[in-house]
């Protein structure tokens, strides 16, 4: 089984996180990185090329045998597919059409989650943006594990059991520690994922859409790809929070490996997160960062200095918040007001309502 790892508890910490002093010192002395703020034009088509990719190997497997749609799966459509889970990252940060159309930027996210073949955009969208508030704070950040998953993977066997199942912990995780009420953009991002899922199963059949969900799962589990799920936040570094990595998988996963230059700049387009870097080296040379996600992954499953308890706590500074935004009601309330609508109906409603108290009082 291996050695079991040597910590019984999370990192605890009493100061802050360094990502909001950081980026405060940054634009202070190199104003200039707010150039970098905004969208990036060509993000959008890349996106739908990768999501008409998919849609095409689709076509291609659909008489495959089986063995090939596993090896096709691990070691291409896995690469896809996790590279628009990091696409559905960026989207999440409105770096498509920019914070002034919220619901353009989210819908396009529904359309990145379309080879993925399980709904994902809005949920993650949902508790990321706390990811970025409350990082590390506990029953607020759910990135961070569980006690429960903390405590029982704890031997090399396990924590590569624990790597393989990784998806089903992220998906499941928020339902354990910070359980929310669905929105409407959320059934709508699950109405139409079923909907192309039933339309890649009756054009390609069982194994072409088993190709796509596949590839889902395997590249967010044991896969080069999957380590920055590892390298972002566990600790290496004694008390450093978080880890960038500057490697050849940055190319296609959107620069998420530009990981502190992230979340110091969350708005930044990940193609801009480089420049970041270039504009500041000195706030970022004396940080650790990681030359290989596949290194990483080796490292966490036989390192005994390694589990899911390595990770930096917080006390929540803030109590859970289970309200829900449903957003199309929101924008329909609004476009109301605007356009009138709503004033109309509460004068129709008044007039019916005078109507019938005359039919009443006849």
């Amino acid at each position: 089984m291996g050695q079991s790892v040597s910590r019984d508890d999370f990192i605890w910490t009493y100061t802050e996180q360094p990502h909001m002093s950081r980026r405060d010192a940054i634009v202070r002395a190199h104003p200039e990185v707010r150039e970098l703020f905004g969208i990036d034009e060509s993000f959008k088509f890349v996106v739908v090329a990768m999501v008409l990719f998919q849609v095409f190997m689709c076509w291609l497997l659909q008489d495959a045998s089986w063995m090939l749609i596993f090896i096709e799966a691990y070691f291409c459509g896995g690469v896809i597919n996790h590279a628009m889970t990091l696409a559905i990252h960026d989207i999440s940060h409105n770096t498509v059409f920019g914070n002034k159309y919220p619901l353009s930027n989210r819908f396009f996210g529904m359309v990145a989650n379309l080879p993925i073949g399980i709904p994902i955009s809005i949920s993650f969208k949902k508790y990321h943006v706390e990811h970025h508030r409350y990082l590390g704070e506990d029953g607020l950040d759910t990135d961070v594990p569980t006690d429960l998953e903390a405590y029982l993977f704890t031997t090399p066997a396990r924590k590569f059991i624990w790597l393989l199942f990784q998806p089903l912990f992220y998906a499941f995780r928020p339902l354990i520690i910070y359980k929310k009420a669905p929105s409407d953009l959320e059934l709508i991002n699950a109405i139409i994922q079923i909907a192309f899922d039933l339309f890649i199963l009756q054009t390609f059949g069982m194994r072409s859409l088993l190709y796509l969900i596949l590839g889902t799962l395997v590249a967010m589990g044991v896969h080069p790809s999957a380590g920055h799920f590892i390298s972002e936040h566990y600790v290496f570094k004694e008390m450093q929070e978080t880890y960038s990595y500057y490697g050849p998988w940055n190319l296609c996963t959107f620069n998420v490996g530009y990981h502190v230059e992230h979340h110091d700049f969350p708005y930044i387009p990940g193609r801009n997160l480089p420049e970041v870097r270039k504009i500041a080296p000195e706030f970022y040379n004396n940080l650790m960062t990681h030359s290989s996600w596949t290194k990483v992954l080796w490292d966490f499953v036989f390192s005994p200095n390694m589990g899911p308890f390595m990770r930096l706590k917080r006390k929540a500074r803030v109590p859970q918040n289970f309200e829900t935004r449903h957003a199309l009601l929101e924008y329909y309330q609004a476009l109301s007001r605007h356009t009138g609508f709503e004033e109309l109906t509460r004068y129709a409603r008044q007039w019916l309502d005078v109507n019938n108290n005359k039919k009443n009082y006849e």
